[in-house]
């Protein structure tokens, strides 16, 4: 049976070429901004700063680190811009290492970032848990089924979470333009709450600058509280690469998608800035630490607004998290559409729902990977994303060196300087993460996670890509960049010439 299956997929590669699926042109300028600044400012924004933030880098290092992991990040963004300018196509650094690198680095770069999606999807899931467990206590953690690394997992807390990702996926499959629709709504709830706890913070009695001391982490040099900042910047911002990844359903000129990318990492560093210092400022943060709240952020609203302050806090931990399961399920089942529509997945992932327009079967896929998170507890989910993190700075670092082949050919000075510089900040993160001793370095166990997935992307690799490098370049241009005629950049296989005309002709 699985044979059979596999061998439909290879005979449908060359009808694939000529019947190329499209997706429809629905989503807005601001919706597009909307699902990046909601992708990047997940759960993370609200329990992190007494997780890691403070204790790890002090107030000042990391409103520091948030400043200039997003400034290295607007040169990313601008490359980003500048290919979406040009291939406007699903697919994002999928589709702009192809053009730099070829399919080899191509698939890389989609494996790399495939998984990473869907586990932030899963994380911001479980967010919810530690909302509820803060907001009503006891009321989901009910049916203990198990522990893993320290995490209790209950029966109720994962209805709850299999229900709201059946929902996100529901309102996917209706189409990206009601996404969109809830997503600007969503989006500009977080920033008003964010800005209310942040007045309410700073504005309350005990509020004083010296609150703020110390200004670094007491056993660490200020550069190195800094740079623990700057190396998760491309896990703090991630998410404004959802526009590249919707690109071919934009309603608007591909050229704004630099200014709307620039945007949400702009607004991203300004609230995480602001979450942060609202939790550094109310009392001294060394003793908010010391009180081992459960949730230090919620512990400051309730100082800081009283019981109006949680249901503030809890209205933008919920669009926060709302917002980044609904752009991250844009960002992978475009992408898994991208690569099916390409045959270097299983084309099952690029169908198209009559009704909706929508990959509605990537977005299945999506929905099905995602709820077995719960099952897993976050500490797990915690080491799978510090790794997806390697793998989201290498699709950057990719798509800039591609950038920078496309600009240097078309003698743009600015693009070439923008994707030198990106590159030159890809490997800076990439070097934080993963060098032994880096304020920033991964775990071993996001080690071991990574090299698993590095094992089932070559096993999937030796399946699934013979084939497609056996069509000739311009057909794989076809398939990814929707043009035989584009310009490309990998090394391919050429189409045979064609045999001149006889004279009897």
């Amino acid at each position: 049976m699985a044979a059979q299956f596999w061998e439909r997929i290879l005979m449908d590669k060359k009808a694939a070429v000529t019947e190329r699926a499209e997706l429809k042109k629905s989503i807005k300028p601001v919706q597009a901004w909307a699902l990046a600044l909601g992708a990047i400012l997940g759960w993370g924004a609200f329990v992190l700063p007494g997780l890691r933030f403070l204790p790890q880098a002090g107030p000042l290092a990391s409103c520091i680190g948030f400043v200039l992991g997003g400034v290295m990040l607007f040169s990313v963004a601008i490359s980003y811009g500048n290919m979406v300018s040009k291939y406007k196509v699903t697919g994002g650094a999928f589709a702009f290492s192809f053009v730099g690198f070829g399919p080899t680095v191509a698939f890389i770069c989609g494996w790399a970032l495939v998984l990473g999606y869907i586990c932030i999807i899963a994380l911001n899931a479980t967010a919810v848990s530690l909302l509820t467990r803060f907001v009503f206590p006891g009321v989901f953690e009910v049916g203990m089924l198990y522990s893993i690394v320290g995490w209790d997992v209950y029966a109720g807390e994962i209805a709850m979470l299999v229900g709201i990702l059946c929902l996100c996926g529901f309102l996917n499959f209706r189409g990206a333009d009601l996404v969109g629709k809830i997503q600007v709504f969503l989006a500009f709830a977080l920033c008003a709450s964010v800005f209310i706890v942040f007045g309410g913070s700073v504005s309350h009695e005990t509020a004083a600058v010296s609150n703020l001391s110390p200004l670094f982490a007491d056993n660490k040099s200020p550069l190195a509280s800094i740079m623990a900042i700057v190396a998760i910047a491309p896990w703090l911002y991630v998410g404004f690469d959802t526009i590249p990844q919707a690109a071919e359903e934009f309603d608007f000129p591909h050229k704004r998608a630099e200014k709307l990318m620039l945007s949400a990492i702009g607004w991203g560093i300004v609230l995480y800035a602001m979450v942060t210092i609202a939790v550094a400022c109310i009392m001294p943060y060394k003793e908010l630490l010391a009180m081992n709240s459960p949730w230090a952020t919620g512990t400051v609203a309730n100082m800081a607004l009283g019981r109006v302050g949680s249901v503030i806090l809890a209205t933008a931990v919920l669009a926060a998290i709302f917002t980044g399961i609904n752009g991250f399920f844009i960002a992978s089942s475009r992408l898994l559409f991208a690569m099916g529509r390409a045959t270097i997945l299983p084309s099952w992932f690029a169908d198209i729902h009559p009704k909706y327009q929508t990959p509605h079967k990537a977005i299945l896929f999506v929905l099905a990977i995602a709820v077995t998170a719960p099952f897993f507890g976050r500490e797990v989910l915690n080491w799978v994303v510090d790794m997806s993190a390697v793998g989201t700075v290498i699709a950057y670092l990719i798509s800039c060196l591609s950038a920078y082949k496309v600009m240097k050919h078309a003698q743009n000075k600015r693009g070439v300087m923008h994707a030198v510089l990106g590159s030159i900040s890809s490997v800076v993160c990439i070097l934080l993460l993963t060098v032994p001793g880096s304020p920033g370095a991964i775990g071993m166990q996001s080690w071991v996670a990574l090299c698993l997935w590095v094992i089932l992307g070559a096993w999937f690799y030796n399946a699934r890509m013979g084939d497609f490098k056996a069509l000739t370049t311009e057909e794989q241009s076809t398939l990814i960049l929707g043009s035989s005629r584009r310009v490309f950049f990998g090394k391919g296989k050429k189409a045979p010439a064609q045999q001149p005309a006889s004279k009897e002709a």
